[in-house]
């Protein structure tokens, strides 16, 4: 966590919002390391108010068990773009159980904004990124991890999911573009004591 909070603030200063993209494939802690990013980052003074600073879970986007493609241009011309241009941001909620697009959610204009999930990381994304953290974990474990979090709900996708994933990052080279690279699993950590999720 500190180094990626150190990064941040050596960032130059840029007009429009320091976006932190957390990419990663599923079940690498992703979530978990944003939130207490966004936490960190916050209690620094960065954020809007006492909430802190604004994250965008990914998982609220993507358009079902087959849209981690997808999803890249929802982010953005719904929230990257319209923040770096000082418009209003936000995106429809996908509605796993209906298959749908559900409520509208806006997304606050900030000083600091982290958005995490796999696809953030996408070549389309990266002229709004203001730093990139590749997070990855032994595949066992994340998948352990990640059936564990979603249970029957995401078993019968893993293996769709990990091939669209797989396709993603090699055509988009998400960890070789990245900032800065953390690895998560079982005997390490990736938040200063902290467990990435």
């Amino acid at each position: 966590m500190a180094a990626v909070r150190a990064l941040v603030a050596a960032l130059p200063p840029a007009p429009g919002p320091v976006v932190v993209g957390v990419d990663g494939p599923s079940g690498s802690g992703k979530t978990t390391f944003a939130d207490l990013l966004a936490r960190s980052l916050g209690a620094d003074g960065g954020g809007p108010d006492a909430r802190g600073v604004p994250v965008v879970h990914l998982d609220d986007l993507y358009p079902g068990w087959d849209g981690l493609d997808a999803v890249v241009p929802r982010l953005v011309d719904g929230v990257l773009a319209p923040l770096a241009s000082g418009r209003p941001a936000g995106y429809r909620r996908w509605d796993w159980a209906a298959g749908t697009d559900g409520a509208a959610v806006a997304v606050p204009a900030a000083p600091l904004l982290v958005v995490e999930g796999a696809g953030c990381g996408a070549r389309a994304c990266a002229p709004y990124l203001s730093l990139l953290v590749w997070l990855d974990g032994p595949p066992a474990w994340r998948r352990e991890r990640a059936l564990a979090r979603d249970g029957a709900t995401y078993a019968p996708h893993w293996e769709r999911w990990a091939a669209q994933e797989r396709a993603h990052f090699a055509r988009e080279g998400t960890r070789a573009r990245a900032d800065l690279v953390l690895e998560s699993g079982p005997r390490n950590s990736v938040g200063d004591g902290d467990p990435p999720g």
